[in-house]
């Protein structure tokens, strides 16, 4: 039976956690770049909550939040229109698909080891 994003990164984190404990050592593998843990921003967990996340989480979680509440241009589903909310990420009414990763990066915090 195949895993879930969400389940396969917690049980890395848990071995990752359960490696660190038993060698005293930083844990290696995929636990970087994408899949480290970041801390939103009070306006960005305002849409995710404000747990720490893989970045590729906050993405899908944001994704969720633009389709569950239609937030892409009828015309050109590249452009995503913003809500109250989703104007405090982007700063302002309108931004691109490919915009939206710069504007939650300005959001983003690496986790405090």
């Amino acid at each position: 039976m195949a895993r879930s994003a969400e389940k396969r990164g917690k049980d890395e984190t848990a071995a990752a956690e359960k490696k660190v404990k038993s060698t005293g050592k930083a844990a290696g593998g995929a636990r970087g770049g994408i899949t480290a843990p970041v801390t939103p921003s009070p306006e960005l967990a305002e849409i995710v909550g404000k747990n720490d996340l893989p970045r590729s989480e906050v993405v899908s979680k944001v994704w969720e939040y633009i389709k569950k509440n239609n937030l892409q241009d009828e015309k050109d589903k590249r452009q995503i229109n913003a809500d109250a909310k989703l104007e405090k990420i982007f700063g302002k009414k309108s931004a691109s698909m490919f915009e939206m990763n710069k504007h939650l990066s300005a959001h983003l915090s690496a986790k405090k080891a």
